[in-house]
């Protein structure tokens, strides 16, 4: 009975003497713990005014943070606002209704259809604004020069003017609208400045078919054959990742045809690329 009244006023004792703190530190935590240290030295004295700056990083942090999430959800909602104009504009125009359970969008006439994607394209660009309001609002001055040609040529002459890729894109619209209503004289030096650029945002390659077929217009003959020329040629001399001939695109093959008709001698020397045989060489 002794035995155990004395080991229970040991553990009594043990647990009444304070425990000494065991710290484990490794040569960073020491290099910034008297780092922190020195900070506090430093600040000693104005306890009140470190508080406050701190809590006016936490509020700024809390403000950031609520921005960004607001920003986020905002992102989210004007590029699917933006998408649902797209897909309008891209609407089936056809005198008979969509057939039951389809999703596409069918207008009777191609007025109708681009009436329609502006309406959506605008508000988009009226509540959003930003990058997404700007490519909104060209897309809305394309489908308008169906609609009210000379109000979106002024419109995309505006969004020309932008060093961005919505104002080259719109000033490719305008160089195109203005070459179908035959301004050759204005639309040859905006196709030659994208051209010149070799830009992906608009694919130099097709850029360059409408200054070749502008140049045509112009009777300007050598000049379109030399760029027919050069879009077939460089097309057929292209290779892929692996070092494989890549098939002539679309815009290659009527280069080639253009050049056959304004210089068939010339338009020889490009050799199509072999397709390649499924079963292997």
């Amino acid at each position: 009975m002794s035995r155990k009244k004395r080991r229970f006023e040991q553990l009594e004792a043990a647990a009444s003497k304070p425990k000494e703190k065991i710290s484990y530190r490794d040569p960073f935590q020491e290099k910034v713990g008297s780092r922190v240290e020195e900070i506090g030295k430093r600040f000693e004295g104005q306890g009140r005014n470190v508080l406050y700056m701190i809590a006016a990083l936490a509020v700024l942090a809390i403000v950031i943070g609520v921005i960004y999430m607001v920003t986020s959800r905002s992102n989210a909602a004007a590029q699917t606002a933006l998408g649902k104009a797209i897909e309008t504009s891209q609407g089936i125009v056809s005198p008979s209704p969509a057939p039951v359970g389809s999703t596409q969008k069918t207008f009777k006439t191609e007025r109708e259809r681009a009436d329609a994607a502006i309406a959506e394209f605008q508000a988009v660009a009226d509540k959003y604004g930003g990058a997404i309001g700007e490519k909104a609002t060209y897309f809305a001055a394309v489908n308008r020069l169906s609609v009210d040609r000379e109000a979106a040529i002024a419109e995309l002459r505006v969004m020309a003017a932008a060093d961005s890729p919505v104002g080259k894109l719109s000033k490719y619209a305008l160089a195109q609208a203005l070459a179908s209503d035959g301004k050759y004289d204005e639309a040859v030096p905006m196709f030659q400045e994208l051209a010149a650029m070799n830009d992906p945002i608009v694919a130099a390659e097709t850029v360059k078919f409408d200054l070749a077929s502008a140049y045509e217009k112009q009777d300007r003959k050598q000049e379109a054959a030399d760029l027919y020329f050069d879009i077939a040629k460089n097309a057929s001399e292209a290779k892929d990742s692996e070092g494989k001939p890549v098939p002539l695109s679309e815009t290659a093959r009527n280069a080639k045809t253009k050049l056959e008709a304004l210089d068939p001698e010339r338009a020889k020397q490009i050799v199509e690329p072999e397709p390649e045989s499924p079963f292997g060489s």
